[in-house]
């Protein structure tokens, strides 16, 4: 596995969020963070069919337009009763011709299962992939996941995307009810990211 040596790590996301919630995640390591926004970056096109494809796209997009090191995710939730959907789609489904939605997103994903006849409770998960990509082509993947069921109605102000619906195991509460950074200690990004800094350091 290669090690990261580099003082600067290009985080391939315009997601304002997760850029913070990545950049808290690697604080310890003394490593500059940048964004895909901050160097004007376009967002390439995904597709393909699985999150490591997905993430892989965006690394290496990254890498290669800018010549640093770049670390993508790709993530999404999936659920049992649906035969694993949205999973790579996740974002997808919030899209709007006003841009995304997660509110509707979470909306159809309720009238999917009501419609679906599987009672409660809805297990589900929260996938995450990451690729920590080089200019020179190489790439190294971290995948990690948080174990759940999907809860109605809605719960929490906290988060981002389908937080409001996923109750993790061992909790009463949704991840968009926790604390933010509470949730970050706890998410399936930072299962993957467990794996990721074992690369970092001497």
């Amino acid at each position: 596995m290669r090690r990261f040596t580099e003082n600067t790590l290009l985080v391939a996301t315009h997601n304002q969020g997760k850029l913070e919630e990545i950049a808290d995640l690697l604080s310890p390591f003394g490593i500059k963070v940048t964004s895909a926004k901050a160097h004007q970056l376009p967002e390439p096109e995904e597709t393909e069919t699985t999150f490591v494809g997905n993430a892989r796209i965006k690394a290496h997009a990254a890498a290669r337009a800018t010549g640093l090191p770049a670390l993508a995710d790709d993530s999404g939730i999936e659920i049992d009763a649906l035969d694993g959907a949205p999973g790579v789609y996740t974002a997808d489904w919030a899209e709007t011709p006003n841009g995304r939605d997660f509110i509707t997103a979470m909306e159809k994903t309720h009238a999917m299962l009501e419609k679906s006849g599987v009672a409660p409770p809805h297990r589900a998960r929260f996938c995450s992939t990451l690729v920590l990509a080089w200019p020179d082509g190489h790439d190294e993947v971290f995948e990690g996941r948080v174990e759940g069921q999907v809860v109605w109605p809605m719960r929490g102000d906290q988060g981002h995307g389908y937080d409001p619906i996923f109750q993790p195991d061992g909790y009463d509460v949704t991840f968009s009810e926790m604390d933010r950074w509470a949730k970050n200690k706890i998410s399936h990004r930072a299962a993957a990211f467990q794996k990721l800094v074992t690369i970092f350091g001497n």
